[in-house]
């Protein structure tokens, strides 16, 4: 349960019991007219979603879903994978491939005696009924258990379809030989549409189809297993145990037990427990699994460490900054579920149609049934035709079209260090056809430093007052401070939105900031200092100037490296017919050298902060749908409005949580990839939503036009919901 907010709060809770779409549509209505109460079920992840007011009880929720035949319960910690799941077991498939295989062995004997006439013998019909009523009872329990609880509460969904054709053809079967020419001694059986009906029994029929489903079943838990592999395993990245160090040495204890501030060893080939800074010791650390970097990352005292990273080369002391669901690690994996529960606009039409799928169906059976009695007057053909008509319509596949291609999708993401906010992101994606991009922190690593000669007291001044800011510019300067000896206080700093920063160091006021905004102050620029601007401006480095009482003393220049792979993205950005734009709050010379190193010709430089919103507004207003890309507090409001948000994972909460998108490893080759991922998610859970809608759209005329048997029905119905899911898994293999 998440905190309230506005006297409301959300839930998630573990459905069980669901067999298709349609009941996921009946637990999503029920809940919904709680009062207050906005739910969302997914199928194929066999979770709810409830937003509800903060005083309503859980067990009120558990109780709504148990009423309808179904179980709810809170979801286990999403720090530990479920039961019997870290194993690679799960006791449901385990289960379903048991009846599968003990009713397909019952089964081929009775489809092989029915299908060829020369194996059939006397009395014959009697052995295939020994062998099909337990397919049809024991094999089909499932079906006919959630049928009936269906019909306690007056519903009727996928299972009941398939209990009332099976037991149809079972009893029906049962019926001829008891009573008619079917049962007598020496009577052959062969499939016909316009058989007597004394003469017609469906035993093969009531045991192929029960055996079908059943495998279908068998394969879509299967893969909708594998569809959520991803996830699962990064819930198993996390550490069980640590080194904790303490006043007696190394202890080892559960992970649970760390909290911020503790120091604890992590060995090369161990996972880091949590995520924290490293205190001693050299080494690198292989985040692979984290963020999708391939190469290990070198540190060393004072760099930052991720929880899950496996360390390589030697042992390390590490200070805990983050644990339990704080970590990058459990919030990675939280996105990814939360991704997972939601529903694309596009899935609302398959959900209204799964809806009402079911009782359409039986009505759709019914007047087949009575047609085939008008017109031809065939018992026998209006039987099968019904049957077929029951047999082959499928909302499970509409119902998983969508929920298993963004599991496989967002988890593949989540591998490759790509995050997706929610399924609505994906329509946004393909529309989009310009990309901004920051430049510090993007572009460029964001890691600046001082070049150039300073005055030691200038130098001094600007490191003491920029020390408390986290701007990269600032950091760069405090850094090269330190470096040349310790910072005197800074008392007074205040921040001066984009322009700069000022404060009070030993009793003198002083200012860094741009050009304009010591001349704002007085404090102009000598013909010397405009030079050295110019100059470095002229290398592409950003120069900033220090100034106190009253005069402007030196300028700072500060020089920015461009990633290795800016140029690359930027090349995969055009392949993709996406125009990439280049938006900081940098100078004009210092953003066009960028610029011409990674191949971006449309520069617009000296946007302050609160400016770069209303750029990515300009760009809307022409017409474009925009990207943007950044990492920073400053770039939170540009990445709201724009139409997709690429949040750099290395940036600040309030960038991640403004972008649509986290792109968690420091790469921005990690935006064409994600532009790709998402629109091939789309395409796939088009696809899927095509073939289902086409499959049902076919197969229902072709069933009650008694042109398809039972048994085909059946396995076409099976394999509807296996292709779909099979088509979602392709995903697996995105690059």
């Amino acid at each position: 349960m998440t905190p309230a907010v506005d006297g409301r709060t959300s839930t998630q809770l573990a459905i069980s019991g669901m067999t298709c779409a349609s009941c996921a549509m009946r637990i999503e209505k029920k809940l919904n007219r709680l009062e207050g109460v906005t739910a969302s079920v997914n199928y194929a992840t066999e979770n709810a979603h409830v937003d509800h007011p903060a005083g309503m009880a859980t067990d009120t929720l558990v109780e709504t879903v148990e009423k309808l035949g179904y179980g709810a319960t809170p979801p286990a910690t999403r720090e530990e994978p479920a039961s019997g799941e870290s194993d690679g077991s799960d006791p449901e498939v385990d289960a379903l491939r048991h009846r599968v295989l003990v009713s397909a062995a019952l089964s081929v004997p009775v489809v092989a005696l029915a299908m060829v006439p020369a194996w059939q013998f006397v009395d014959w019909q009697w052995i295939s009924l020994v062998l099909a009523a337990p397919v049809v009872v024991w094999g089909g329990w499932r079906f006919h258990r959630a049928a009936a609880v269906n019909l306690r509460h007056g519903t009727a969904t996928m299972d009941t379809l398939i209990s009332v054709g099976t037991l149809a053809a079972l009893l029906w079967s049962v019926w001829a030989l008891l009573f008619g020419d079917a049962g007598m001694p020496g009577m052959t059986h062969e499939l016909s549409f316009t058989a007597d009906p004394g003469d017609a029994i469906y035993l093969e029929t009531a045991a192929a189809v029960t055996t079908f489903v059943l495998a279908g079943r068998f394969f879509e838990a299967r893969a909708r297993r594998r569809a959520g592999a991803a996830l699962r395993a990064l819930l198993d990245l996390g550490a069980k145990d640590v080194a904790l160090l303490t006043e007696d040495g190394e202890q080892r204890v559960p992970v649970e037990r760390l909290v911020v501030g503790n120091q604890f060893v992590v060995r090369p080939g161990e996972r880091v427990a949590t995520d924290g800074v490293v205190v001693s010791g050299v080494g690198a650390v292989d985040a692979s699994t984290v963020t999708g970097e391939s190469v290990p990352v070198e540190v060393s005292p004072g760099s930052e460490v991720v929880g899950g990273c496996v360390a390589v080369g030697s042992r390390l002391v590490v200070r805990a900054t983050r644990v339990g669901a704080d970590t990058q690690l459990a919030r990675i994996a939280a996105r990814v579920a939360d991704a997972q529960n939601g529903k694309a606009a596009i899935q609302r039409l398959a959900d209204r149609v799964s809806g009402v799928f079911v009782p359409v169906v039986i009505a759709v059976a019914v007047l087949t049934f009575v047609g085939w009695l008008v017109v031809p007057g065939d018992v026998s053909g209006a039987f099968t035709a019904a049957v077929a008509v029951l047999i082959i319509a499928c909302p499970c596949a509409l119902g998983l079209a969508t929920p298993t291609a963004l599991m496989v999708g967002t988890g593949r993401g989540a591998q490759l260090g790509i995050l997706l906010r929610g399924p609505e992101v994906l329509e946004s994606t393909r529309r989009v056809d310009t990309v901004v991009l920051d430049k510090t922190g993007t572009l460029t690593t964001g890691r600046m430093r001082l070049v150039g000669d300073v005055e030691d007291t200038a130098l001094r001044y600007a490191a003491a007052v920029e020390d408390g800011s986290t701007h990269p510019i600032a950091r760069a300067i405090a850094e090269a401070g330190r470096r040349a000896g310790a910072l005197p206080a800074a008392t007074d700093a205040r921040t001066i939105d984009g322009l700069g920063v000022s404060g009070t160091v030993d009793g003198v006021d002083v200012l860094v900031g741009r050009p304009a905004l010591l001349a704002e102050r007085g404090m102009p620029l000598t013909a010397a200092l405009t030079a050295d601007l110019e100059a470095a401006q002229a290398d592409g480095a950003t120069a900033v100037v220090v100034g106190w009482d009253g005069t402007a003393r030196a300028v700072l220049a500060v020089a920015d490296t461009v990633r290795e792979t800016s140029a690359d993205a930027v090349r995969a950005l055009r392949d993709l017919g996406v125009r990439p734009v280049l938006l900081t709050g940098d100078h004009e010379a210092a953003a066009r050298a960028v610029a011409a190193s990674v191949g971006i010709d449309d520069v617009r430089a000296g946007v302050l902060p609160e400016g770069k919103a209303d750029a990515v507004a300009a760009l809307q207003a022409e017409g474009h749908t925009v990207a943007m890309v950044g990492d920073g507090v400053n770039d939170a409001a540009a990445l709201a409005r724009a139409d997709l948000g690429l949040a750099m994972g290395a940036g600040t909460d309030v960038a991640i949580e403004a972008g649509d998108v986290t792109l968690v490893r420091e790469d921005l080759r990690a935006v064409p990839d994600a532009l790709r991922l998402a629109r091939r998610t789309l395409a796939t859970i088009r696809g899927n939503l095509f073939w289902a809608f086409a499959y049902n759209v076919a197969a229902l005329p072709l069933a009650a036009s008694g042109l398809l048997n039972p048994m085909i029905a059946g396995a076409a119905m099976a394999f509807s919901s296996v292709f779909v899911v099979g088509n979602s898994l392709r995903l697996r293999r995105f690059r």
